[in-house]
């Protein structure tokens, strides 16, 4: 009976061990989206400082004419 309750023991490991590399691979995937957002925002908010940047020398400008 010991081998028995053994290999149910090692079974159950086996199907947690499927199942923490099944999350796993989906975290990664989320992980990638999310990096993927990241640089896109990073980016989105660096276009949108120099469009200020841009509209505050042409208002100073606009001040000194």
């Amino acid at each position: 009976m010991e081998i028995k309750d053994l290999e149910i023991k090692i079974d159950e490991l086996i199907q947690i061990c499927d199942e923490l590399e099944r999350k796993q691979a989906v975290m990664e995937a989320d992980r990638e989206i999310w990096l993927a957002e990241r640089i896109r925002l990073l980016e989105k908010n660096e276009m949108a400082k120099s469009k200020v940047e841009t509209m505050i020398m042409r208002l100073k400008a606009l001040e000194q004419d």
